[in-house]
């Protein structure tokens, strides 16, 4: 990688282009402190100012006071891009900044591109590409769990998993490298049989990358959920009281949802991606079909089932057998619903036969009073509790690039695997184990094109 450019000096407006109280121009590079030092009149000069100090002055353009300010000193490379970092805190308006930002371009520097701050973290070795992605994560965190994973994997938890990976297949390539060079000083006699059990070992560890994947892409993205059962069970009614909104269209028509309603809904510190769908039966038109179709692909695709019973009446050997079919082995709550008007022997019945066809315990429910909510989200969060952080060194990632490199160097590290099952000479593995070193490489930023670098860091704000 040989990125260039850092050899000049940049500016943008940190804080946004939003009115508050405060607002931050932040200046870095060779000569932040000669470009601070022609806009800001501080006592003794910007340029003076010890490192990590904060000093008050003003701002100035074309000789007249812009504004007050206190003007933060960062030098390099103990600050946040590894090189000299001055910020000038002003009051908060957008027109106001634009004109310290103005003033600032106007004393040298140039306007930086989006993430450019970050870049060069990276660029000086402050952070990795892991965390450097994490920075965007933390900023968009929408919940406490997702603060938290973004945050720890800023820290380096990330990091430090991928890297102690890195590091057990390096040894292994370097012992194989040199029992090539010189064999008959080192033996390589029971040597496969070793090396599976540590690539076992590894894929394994991968696995759980993976799996801590997945869960940070529910923490940040949120839980798909989608509402089944059959028609006229009360979904449509259900999304409404979870919303707190008429969204869906409600009548006593069966069949009145065609198409897939999709909504956002909050459960403690989770996010529900809520879908309502056509109920489940022979279709009676064409049009019902397509919704009949959607809602099974979107069933398919779901994290979460929520599956609704209408506990007024007796269950239908349908019904049984689409519950079993879309519960069994997932994630999901059936609901007997409508509990305001429920006929006990009817719901005990469906209670009995759903707890044996399924092993789930439904709750009762009533989309129009609302009983059973609390109950609802709280089996939710207990379903989903192994997702949340626990505050410890979690290194969840929710970056679709780093599991397609955890996949890659899965796959290397099984044809690892596959050659010494069929005894193939033990130099040949160096070739499938480098690629597996590669890739993980790749996420920590150690082996990346400059196309790369450059691609991510678009994706960030404009002053971050």
């Amino acid at each position: 990688m040989n990125q260039k450019g850092t050899e000049d000096t940049i500016a943008a407006i940190s804080s946004g282009l939003t009115q508050a109280g405060i607002g931050i121009v932040r200046i870095s590079g060779p000569e932040a402190l000669e470009v601070a030092d022609r806009i800001a009149r501080v006592k003794g000069g910007v340029k003076a100012q010890a490192a990590n100090t904060a000093a008050y002055g003003h701002i100035l353009q074309n000789g007249r006071i812009l504004d007050e300010a206190v003007i933060l000193v960062m030098r390099g490379p103990k600050s946040y891009t590894g090189e000299d970092v001055v910020e000038l805190q002003c009051h908060g308006g957008p027109y106001l900044m634009r004109r310290v930002l103005q003033a600032a371009l106007a004393a040298g520097a140039r306007l930086a591109e989006p993430g450019e701050f970050t870049k060069r973290a990276f660029l000086n070795g402050r952070l990795d590409l892991s965390q450097a992605e994490a920075v965007m994560d933390l900023i968009e965190a929408g919940g406490e769990a997702a603060r938290v994973s973004a945050l720890n994997q800023l820290g380096g938890a990330l990091s430090r998993s991928v890297n102690a990976l890195r590091d057990r297949i390096l040894y292994e390539t370097a012992f194989l490298e040199a029992a090539v060079d010189d064999p008959e000083h080192i033996s390589t006699e029971g040597y496969a049989e070793r090396l599976a059990v540590t690539v076992g070992e590894v894929r394994g560890q991968i696995a759980e990358l993976l799996q801590a994947a997945e869960n940070g892409r529910i923490i940040k993205s949120g839980i798909r959920t989608v509402i089944l059962g059959s028609p006229n069970v009360g979904k449509s009614s259900i999304l409404n009281l979870l919303l707190g909104s008429d969204r869906a269209i409600v009548t006593d028509i069966p069949g009145t949802t065609r198409d897939v309603l999709e909504e956002t809904v909050r459960v403690g510190d989770l996010t529900l991606l809520l879908a309502d769908t056509a109920g489940i039966r022979t279709a009676g038109d064409a049009v019902e079909r397509i919704g009949i179709e959607l809602a099974e692909k979107k069933a398919r695709e779901a994290d979460l089932i929520l599956y609704i019973i209408d506990g007024t009446r007796a269950l239908t050997d349908g019904e049984l057998s689409q519950a079993k079919r879309w519960v069994t082995g997932r994630r999901a709550v059936l609901l007997v619903n409508k509990a305001d008007l429920l006929d006990d022997e009817h719901a005990a019945e469906a209670c009995r036969a759903l707890r044996a066809e399924t092993g789930l315990m439904p709750l009762s429910f009533s989309a129009k009073t609302g009983e059973g909510r609390k109950e609802l989200y709280d089996n939710i969060l207990t379903i989903f509790a192994d997702v949340l952080p626990d505050g410890g060194d979690y290194a969840a990632t929710a970056n679709l690039r780093h599991c397609e490199e955890l996949r890659r160097a899965d796959e290397s590290l099984r044809l690892v695997e596959e050659a010494i099952e069929e005894g193939m000479p033990e130099d040949l593995f160096t070739i499938d184990l480098m690629d597996a070193y590669t890739a993980l490489s790749r996420i920590v930023g150690a082996s990346v094109s400059d196309a790369l670098v450059d691609e991510i860091f678009s994706r960030f704000c404009m002053g971050k």
